[in-house]
């Protein structure tokens, strides 16, 4: 929807989010905008899995996850993360409203590859109609897990999850906040990036594995219908922007 503004926030950008994060959340919201926040837990659910004894591995920035793993990530991110954002949005007197994929069958999912990932998934599928009528009247706070045909629950990596969310929605904007002021070369924050930058880049060696799902994630809600796509630290600092 024209006016919806989808917004990832990692995990290690969730517990350091500044003053003009959320006056640009009531700026928006004053303005009429839909806001839908979509957080990760990465560094959190790499802890516990590391106190409870779990392997804790990724590939090309994806984290393999078995069914332990997957039982890790619903609780940190059901039961830690996304009551913390909550919290903080609502003291700011905010109206907000924590959902998984469960709700009204929000999220549908299927397996990106059993084999090389686990119990990884990417979204097929959300229940907009349900979803633009919730944001109407309060700010969405979302996990990335979807769940398939029948029930099963799928991790999958946020970042690609707000971008195909923001597809779904239609929305105006992307903004991947994350714990860097948006993409860099030699320490300074590339403002505008293409695609052929982006592969020049990583070829080179400059951009690394871990920040590949988020440039990924950007160029796919861009080319497909989001007018603009962010990657940055701050809500107040446009970062890096993908044409």
């Amino acid at each position: 929807m024209e006016g919806t503004i989808v917004i990832k926030i990692g995990g290690n950008a969730s517990n350091q989010l500044p003053d003009t994060f959320f006056q640009q959340i009531k700026n928006w919201w004053n303005a009429g905008k839909h806001v839908l926040i979509i957080h990760g837990g990465g560094p959190q659910i790499s802890k516990w899995s590391e106190m409870l004894n779990l392997s804790v591995k990724k590939v090309d920035g994806i984290r393999v996850t078995n069914k332990a793993t997957l039982d890790v990530t619903k609780a940190v991110l059901l039961g830690m993360v996304q009551p913390k954002l909550c919290q903080y949005l609502s003291d700011e007197g905010l109206p907000v409203i924590g959902m998984n994929a469960s709700d009204n069958h929000l999220i549908e999912g299927k397996y990106l590859n059993q084999d090389e990932y686990g119990e990884v998934g990417k979204v097929t599928g959300i229940n907009k109609s349900w979803l633009d009528e919730v944001l109407e009247d309060q700010i969405g706070v979302l996990a990335p897990l979807a769940q398939t045909k029948d029930g099963h629950w799928l991790n999958v990596n946020a970042d690609m999850a707000a971008a195909t969310i923001a597809v779904e929605l239609g929305a105006e904007s992307l903004v991947l906040i994350t714990d860097v002021p948006g993409v860099l070369n030699s320490g300074k924050v590339v403002p505008q990036l293409t695609e052929t930058d982006a592969n020049d880049l990583f070829e080179r060696d400059i951009i690394k594995s871990g920040m590949m799902p988020k440039i990924n994630a950007s160029f796919a809600a861009h080319n497909n219908g989001v007018n603009q796509t962010f990657i940055t630290d701050d809500l107040s600092n446009p970062g890096t922007r993908f044409q």
